[in-house]
């Protein structure tokens, strides 16, 4: 369910497209150093976001250091990494282990019993230091499971779980700007789980899968009125954000918020485009 929140390279400059895999790759290591291969697995843009919307908001200078790893072996690649960038892989391993938690309670995955075993004792450390944090991610998952598990088409309802476990994770420190931290994390988290129903809808109605969308879907007006609720969530996000005093990378996060939110979204409907021009042409 993540992956949306990503940078649109092709306008973002040179300097800040460095600085972006820079801080990527910051968080890539720190999930080595901390977790082990296995939290390496948990490393998300969605994460990478949060750490640059975090630091800039709360001036928090970043480390540099150059490191050689196994994806880039030859030449050592740029790190920044800061305090955030530990707050930002701690996430990234309990919401992996809750996950894996629910793949195992639910549909009994021995590969997510495995490597929940494996992650355990540092999860544990994670949930005393971050209590609230992980209080807020169980609880809502668990809510979104009751939901699946009942085949609700509530889609405020649902999406509203994946909003509050996101709102939690953007509330770095409970200060001035808690509150609208909160609710660009919330509409984001509700941006990112309708974005997910959306892309997987064809394949689960295949498939006979659950998907929140599905009533929508035989609704006329169907993609119109999933792009209409997207917009609405991104943009009560974006006026969030443009609420906090943020100014070290603010192009970075600018290019993330308005255009690399839409990268998959794009792709999708240029896939459409494309399979409904195949289907048109005479045999």
């Amino acid at each position: 369910m993540f992956g949306y929140v990503t940078i649109h390279e092709p306008e973002l400059k040179v300097k800040d497209l460095k600085k972006y895999k820079a801080y990527y790759c910051g968080l890539c290591r720190v999930l080595k150093e901390e977790y082990g291969f296995i939290g390496q697995m948990t490393l998300t843009y969605d994460m990478t976001f949060a750490i640059i919307l975090l630091s800039s908001l709360y001036e928090n200078v970043a480390e540099q250091e150059q490191h050689r790893c196994k994806v880039h072996p030859a030449k050592k690649q740029l790190m920044l990494r800061n305090e955030i960038t530990s707050y930002a892989a701690a996430m990234n391993v309990l919401l992996a282990y809750y996950h894996m938690e629910d793949d195992w309670r639910d549909e009994r995955k021995v590969g997510s019993l495995l490597t929940k075993n494996i992650v355990r004792g540092k999860a544990r450390r994670i949930i005393e230091s971050y209590p609230r944090q992980s209080r807020a991610i169980r609880s809502s998952l668990k809510e979104l499971a009751r939901y699946e598990e009942k085949g609700s088409t509530d889609i405020d309802r649902t999406a509203g779980c994946f909003g509050r476990l996101m709102e939690e994770l953007f509330v770095y420190r409970e200060d001035v700007w808690e509150r609208e931290l909160r609710r660009m994390g919330f509409f984001m988290g509700k941006f990112i789980y309708i974005m997910d129903a959306y892309e997987d809808l064809p394949e689960d109605l295949e498939k006979g899968r659950y998907n929140p969308l599905r009533e929508v879907f035989l609704q006329d007006g169907y993609e119109e009125r999933v792009k209409d609720i997207l917009c609405m969530m991104i943009a009560e996000s974006t006026a969030s954000f443009e609420r906090l005093p943020c100014l070290v990378d603010v192009d970075i996060l600018r290019n993330i918020l308005y255009d690399g939110v839409w990268n998959r979204y794009n792709r999708i409907q240029m896939k459409k485009s494309e399979d409904q021009k195949n289907d048109e042409k005479p045999i």
